[in-house]
């Protein structure tokens, strides 16, 4: 028996990355698990990579219509849901000065505004008892250069699992955040390639991760795991960091 045996959990953003390797994770301690995804081919690769007991809906988690469409069916299909992994994020660097409307709006829509309504909607499906896990960063905790919005929405995310914890206390649902360093998906691969500053950013990190190298995706997943699962039974609207060690020396 898994850690996770017989739990319905739900990951946004499950098609690639820290999301994928969350949702294979808790398929193998005993799961069954939605994932999201705005791309229909990745999602269907995404879901025959975890191979069984796992359902992909397509849609923007920012899109009210497609979380109501995604919640509808969790609640036709399984009728409850027991792990919340609110996960799907966006980054883009921009310095102060450079920042447009379209940046914030979009950043803002995706690591804020979709982690609030996902959350919220689906509270109705968590029985007493839950976990909801948000992924935030290391960046709001670090002064990044060129990095201001995304930092700023996960700085918030990470509050709302304080707050959240506070919101939901008589109902045991524990709301705890896992701030990931710099992990190697195609996500930030994409972003370190994208601009000069990316690139700067990547010789940066070279020197200042004490642990020298970048984390995968696999280690995130593995404290996501721990803190859906009852080892973390006493841990509540707490922040726990997979860095290598960046943001803490």
């Amino acid at each position: 028996m898994g850690k996770l045996a017989g739990k319905i959990a739900l990951v946004t953003g499950g098609n690639s990355g820290i999301g994928l390797a969350t949702a294979k994770a808790f398929v193998t301690e005993g799961a069954y698990v939605y994932i999201t995804g705005r791309r229909a081919r990745e999602l269907t690769g995404a879901v025959e990579q975890i191979g069984h007991d796992a359902a992909g809906v397509q849609g923007d988690v920012s899109n009210a219509a497609d979380l109501d469409r995604l919640f509808s069916r969790v609640r036709q299909e399984k009728g409850r849901l027991d792990i919340v992994f609110a996960n799907a994020g966006v980054a883009k660097y921009a310095p102060l000065g450079a920042i447009t409307e379209e940046l914030y709006d979009t950043t803002f829509g995706t690591n804020v505004k979709a982690v609030i309504f996902t959350v919220q909607k689906a509270l109705p499906l968590l029985p007493d008892g839950a976990s909801i896990i948000l992924n935030a960063s290391v960046v709001g905790s670090k002064g990044l250069p060129a990095n201001s919005v995304y930092a700023a929405t996960k700085a918030a995310t990470r509050s709302f699992a304080r707050t959240w914890a506070a919101d939901l206390k008589e109902r045991r649902i524990r709301v705890n955040a896992v701030s990931p360093g710099s992990i190697d998906t195609p996500g930030l691969q994409t972003l370190f390639s994208s601009s000069p500053v990316g690139e700067q950013r990547l010789k940066m990190l070279s020197g200042a991760i004490p642990l020298g190298r970048l984390g995968r995706s696999e280690e995130v997943a593995k404290v996501v795991t721990f803190l859906a699962s009852d080892d973390s039974s006493y841990i509540n609207g707490a922040e726990l960091f997979v860095d290598g060690g960046f943001a803490q020396v």
